[in-house]
C-alpha cells in the first residue's frame, strides 16, 4: 500500500479517536499517527525495505502498552508515543494485505510482503491491495482521509489534501514509476 493509505489510515485509527478523548493532546496525537504512518517506508532507503523498520508484532505491542501508559499518565509525550508505535504497528501488518515488495508487485514475482520478525520468516502477500498505487490503493487513501478532512480544519486539512494529491498522482503514474527511473 502507499504511503499515503498508512497515514491516513494511522490518522483515522488512532489520531483522530485520541484527540477526540483528549483535545489537549490533538497536535501530538495527530503528529505521533501522522508519523508513525509514514516511519516504516523509511527503510526504503536504508536497510531492507519492510523487514529493517517493519515491525507488525512489536510496533503493534509496544502500542498497546504505550497507550496503556498514555491513559494512565496522559502527556504529548505519552499520547504521541502511543499513537506513533500503534500507526507504525498498522502500516507494518497492513503491508501483508497487499503486494510485495518488489518494484513491479502487479507482476507478483516475490513472495515477500513483510517480515515477521517472532517468526523469523517473510509473510506471503496476501494481494487484498493488488500493489501500491492500485485503484483500490487511491480509495483506500480515499476512505480513511475525508473523516479526518471532515473532523479536522486548518494545517491537518492541508495535510490530508496533500496527501491525497500525492496519492492521486502516484496511482496515475504508478505502473510507469520503474520505466521512467530505469529500474
Amino acid at each position: 500500500m502507499m504511503v499515503t493509505t498508512h497515514a491516513a489510515a494511522a490518522l483515522l485509527l488512532f489520531g483522530a479517536p485520541a484527540s477526540l478523548l483528549a483535545p489537549q493532546f490533538a497536535a501530538p496525537a495527530l503528529a505521533g499517527a501522522l508519523l508513525g504512518g509514514i516511519a516504516p517506508d523509511v527503510d526504503l532507503f536504508v536497510g531492507t525495505h519492510r523487514k529493517t523498520l517493519h515491525f507488525p508484532v512489536y510496533a503493534s505491542l509496544a502500542g498497546v502498552a504505550a497507550a496503556v501508559v498514555a491513559a494512565l499518565v496522559p502527556s504529548a509525550l505519552t499520547v504521541a508515543a502511543a499513537t506513533f508505535l500503534l500507526g507504525a504497528g498498522l502500516h507494518a501488518a497492513s503491508d501483508w494485505f497487499g503486494a510485495s515488495d518488489e518494484l513491479r508487485p502487479w507482476e507478483r514475482t516475490s513472495s515477500r510482503a513483510v517480515y515477521l520478525h517472532p517468526a523469523k520468516r517473510w509473510l506471503a502477500p496476501r494481494h487484498v491491495v493488488r500493489y501500491d498505487g492500485a485503484p483500490e490503493d487511491f480509495l483506500l487513501t480515499l476512505a480513511f482521509s475525508l473523516p479526518v478532512a471532515y473532523l479536522f480544519d486548518g494545517p491537518v486539512r492541508v495535510v490530508v489534501g496533500i496527501g491525497l494529491l500525492v496519492a492521486a498522482t502516484y496511482t496515475l503514474f504508478r505502473r510507469r514509476v520503474p520505466d521512467v527511473f530505469g529500474i
